[in-house]
């Protein structure tokens, strides 16, 4: 075998070549090896590394070219990567805007014609379309179904979960049902829940309220609690007598142990336990009073309580034990007076020794003795006071001031004194009492006062209240505050009390008007809180006016209490018309008052005289207009509205008026209104007088009237109220109608409530629970009909109690007052029930509804009370809209 020889063998080693490197061997250089120190170049240190290396030597073959072609464009993209990251980190600012995106779009649109406009789809017909293709693709799939309709996924109504569990269905063994009458009862009874759950939210945080003592005797008798219940007597028994044998003076664990074993229904041995306990801790008050419990009442319980008084004569709540152990009142001043002579310091031995007294005479002998041995407690001083006479008490007062001068009791003590008695100036006293409390380092906070003034009014002493209240007028402020702040905190102190006490408030509200006597509201709500006494009313008015004899307002509320005496009424008007020569109100509120008492010559006069008053207004035009209307005169209520039309334009309520008085002729009121319509194209009641002007002739003209109202006026529910109305007895115009009107005003009550009229019987249910769930459920029109609906199906006290609620909700809805009266009356209730209603529709004063004002506003029932105007109301329902 011939030896190989290596080629590399006599030739030079390669550049950088260090023996055993690939093997892990370190070599080294010197620097005969490379040379003299000198930095190598840039183009230098690149060549070294394209020339010098392992591989130097090796050719750049066609693998090399496709691994660099690979490398670079893994590392272009890689830089896309970057790239796109940074341009996604760009900040918003940089973005440009959606309406300059857009801008191109919108330029766009300017160039569609009005054929292009009208053939653009509604949203329902893209949408009803894309239902039908939905429906047409799960038809053609084989896997959906086997017919032309397909398979079809319908919810589980809630009726057939109550009939499930309430097993009202019945069900063949096949799975089906088949009885339909059981499923409409289940139906009914969600419909009912509902309803009821609904009623019930308003009312039930009032009218709940928990019995705290039948609360407590239920728990006395719950068997979890009782010797059965607990889970494990022993190992309680055990645990409390580890207590007790580790303290034995322990008093909590005897009285715990004793317990246990009474819960336990063990007394005989509760009774050791505690009997041992007081052994052990003779000087616990605890223990004797729980041994005394424990034991028999009668002369058990005092031999126990004898021994406790013994064991500790100075301990006050086993004197008092012992006192109310005794069977006589003889026994009970017995032990009493035992104990204040081991006690004397004690104020609650001394009251229960006097209250125990029979005789007055007695008590204040004892009450002496008190306050010479408990001289800090006020209330002795305050008990021997009231039995003292006058002179007496108040030297006794007197006393108690320089016995307890911190106390602010015995000065207000001091002032009911002289109330009851007549004498004295008690704002004297309580500014004194300021002082000395004051002097002594006492300052009570503003609420104490006022809660001391608030109970003074409640003792029946008024006067003392309101001399609290004015002599404390500064407590709580500072000497910089200005007086619109104090005013400020003054009446909000005032409205808190008004109600609980009246008297109070009545103060507090005087300091107001005296520290900002220009606030107009202030001297409002001062007269307020008299609604009640018109003579009291009558004269905070009387200083309102003299303060501010520029408000009308002031005047007009004083007219007002004078409103039964028409010539005390007549010269507040005449007052104010003086102080206020330019003002329309107090013209036209005596024009209303002349109008009311039949001088109608004089009403004119003074109309002819307000409408001279810069001009007139439009509510002084509208005025004039009514009156020669009531009055007959229909030529001259015409002159007046046309005047006022000319001069205002813009009220539409006198182009109303004219088109009213000219409702005979029905060309001449068209031309009224198509005029004012021009000008007043945004007032929605001439666009629904002229449907209605219009529906008298033709049908099709007021449909087209009412769509006309409905692009200029969008979004008020009673001209769509008035459109589906006006379709009446068309059942697919009136629903899709409806359907539209509740996606434009999704809140209109209404609108829910005609829903519920138009639902047919098995519906009307869910409708009314879908309307006070969509609508609102506060709404009086929805609280009506779903009254109107319990009505109708004989469950009259849900009906009464929805009736109320819907007049609570909305005092001012004259409609509700109607139904409920017709409710009562078709009920044949007795008198009591319809005098109310018609009661609290007097109080409530309503002017709204739909019915209403058509009643009340007609010429023939001028001059008509409220009561009236409800009874023909009442009446005029008969021809309003029923269920379907």
């Amino acid at each position: 075998m011939y030896a190989v020889t290596k080629d590399f063998l006599g030739k030079p080693a390669p550049p950088g070549y260090v023996a055993g490197l690939g093997r892990g061997a370190a070599g080294f250089t010197t620097r005969s090896d490379i040379g003299p120190a000198r930095e190598a170049t840039a183009t230098e240190r690149n060549d070294s590394k394209d020339e010098e290396g392992l591989f130097s030597g090796m050719a750049y073959g066609a693998d090399d070219e496709e691994a660099d072609l690979v490398w670079s464009q893994i590392d272009a993209k890689m830089a896309e990567r970057r790239s796109g990251k940074r341009r996604s980190s760009v900040t918003q600012s940089d973005v440009p805007a959606i309406e300059e995106q857009l801008r191109g779009a919108k330029r766009q649109l300017q160039t569609l014609t009005a054929d292009e406009w009208a053939s653009i789809p509604d949203v329902a017909q893209v949408a009803e379309t894309a239902a039908r293709a939905k429906r047409r693709r799960i038809a053609a799939d084989p896997r959906r179904g086997n017919g032309s309709m397909g398979e079809r996924m319908v919810q589980v109504p809630d009726s057939a979960m109550v009939g499930v569990l309430t097993g009202s269905l019945d069900s063949r063994s096949d799975g089906a049902t088949t009885d339909l009458r059981a499923l409409g009862q289940a139906r009914d009874a969600v419909l009912r829940m509902k309803l009821d759950s609904a009623a019930g939210q308003a009312t039930s945080l009032a009218t709940t309220a928990a019995d705290a003592a039948g609360y407590l005797t239920s728990l006395s008798t719950d068997p979890a609690i009782s010797g059965g219940g607990i889970g494990d007597l022993a190992r309680a028994r055990r645990l409390l007598k580890s207590v007790t044998q580790a303290n034995p003076t322990h008093a909590s664990g005897w009285i715990a142990a004793a317990r246990l074993e009474e819960v336990a229904k063990k007394p005989a041995q509760a009774r050791a336990i505690i009997d041992e306990a007081c052994v052990r801790c003779a000087r616990s008050e605890d223990v004797w009073l729980e041994a005394a419990r424990l034991h028999p009442k009668g002369t058990v319980a005092r031999a126990v309580l004898s021994r406790a008084v013994r064991a500790m004569p100075q301990a006050v709540r086993v004197w008092l034990a012992a006192a109310d152990a005794e069977t006589g009142d003889a026994g009970r001043r017995r032990v009493l007076r035992r104990a204040l002579e081991h006690v004397p310091g004690s104020v609650a031995l001394w009251k229960a020794a006097v209250g125990a007294e029979p005789d007055p005479a007695d008590a204040r002998i004892l009450l002496a003795h008190a306050v010479e041995t408990v001289g800090h407690s006020v209330d002795l001083w305050l008990a021997l006071a009231r039995l003292e006479p006058y002179a007496a008490a108040q030297k006794v007062l007197n006393r108690a001031r320089r016995a307890v001068p911190t106390s602010a009791e015995v000065w207000i003590a001091a002032a009911r004194l002289e109330e009851q008695c007549g004498t004295g100036d008690l704002s004297v006293i309580l500014r004194k009492a300021v002082a000395s409390l004051a002097a002594n380092g006492v300052q009570p906070t503003r609420d104490a006062w006022v809660e001391m003034a608030r109970q003074a009014a409640d003792d029946a002493c008024p006067a003392t209240c309101r001399a609290i209240i004015a002599a404390t007028r500064d407590a709580g402020f500072d000497a910089d505050d200005a007086p619109e702040d104090r005013a400020a905190a003054y009446a909000a102190e005032a409205e808190r009390l008004a109600g609980p006490c009246d008297e109070a408030a009545r103060a507090l509200y005087a300091l107001a008007v005296d520290a900002a006597p220009s606030r107009v509201e202030l001297w409002q709500a001062a007269a307020a809180l008299e609604s009640k006494e018109p003579e009291r009313r009558a004269e905070v008015l009387e200083r309102a006016v003299a303060s501010l004899p520029q408000s009308e307002e002031l005047w007009l509320a004083l007219a007002q209490c004078h409103s039964t005496e028409t010539d005390s009424a007549r010269q507040v008007l005449e007052r104010a018309f003086a102080a206020n020569p330019e003002s329309e109100s107090v013209a036209l509120a005596a024009v209303s008052l002349e109008a009311d008492a039949g001088q109608h010559a004089r009403a004119v006069a003074l109309l002819e005289r307000a409408t001279a008053i810069k001009g007139g207004s439009p509510r002084v035009w509208i005025k004039a207009a009514v009156l020669q209307r009531r009055l007959g005169n229909i030529g001259a209520a015409l002159d007046a509205a046309r005047r006022g039309r000319e001069v205002f334009p813009q009220a539409f309520k006198l182009w109303l008026i004219e088109s009213q008085l000219l409702s005979d002729d029905v060309k001449k009121a068209r031309q009224v209104l198509a005029q004012a319509l021009l000008v007043c194209k945004s007032a929605a009641d001439l666009w629904l007088a002229a449907a209605a002007l219009d529906q008298r002739e033709s049908v099709i003209r007021a449909r087209a009237t009412l769509e006309r109202a409905r692009v200029q006026v969008p979004r008020d529910p009673r001209i769509w109220l008035a459109a589906i109305r006006l379709e009446k007895g068309d059942k697919g115009a009136e629903q899709a109608l409806l359907a539209r009107a509740l996606q434009e005003c999704p809140k209109a009550g209404c609108l829910w409530a005609e829903s519920v009229l138009m639902a047919e019987r098995p519906r009307r249910k869910a409708a009314s629970v879908d309307a006070l769930k969509n609508g609102s459920a506060q709404d009086p029109e929805i609280c009506t009909v779903v009254a109107r609906l319990f009505a109708e199906e004989r469950r009259l006290d849900k009906a009464r109690a929805w009736f109320q609620r819907a007049t609570l909700a909305d005092p001012d809805n004259g409609d509700a007052w109607a139904w409920w009266l017709r409710f009562e009356r078709q009920q044949q209730s007795n008198s009591d029930k319809v005098d109310g209603v018609e009661a609290a529709c007097e109080a409530a004063k309503p002017r709204h509804g739909q019915v209403w004002p058509s009643v009340s506003k007609d010429p023939a029932n001028y001059g008509l009370s409220a009561i009236q105007i409800l009874r023909l109301v009442a009446d005029a329902l008969a021809k309003s809209r029923t269920f379907a």
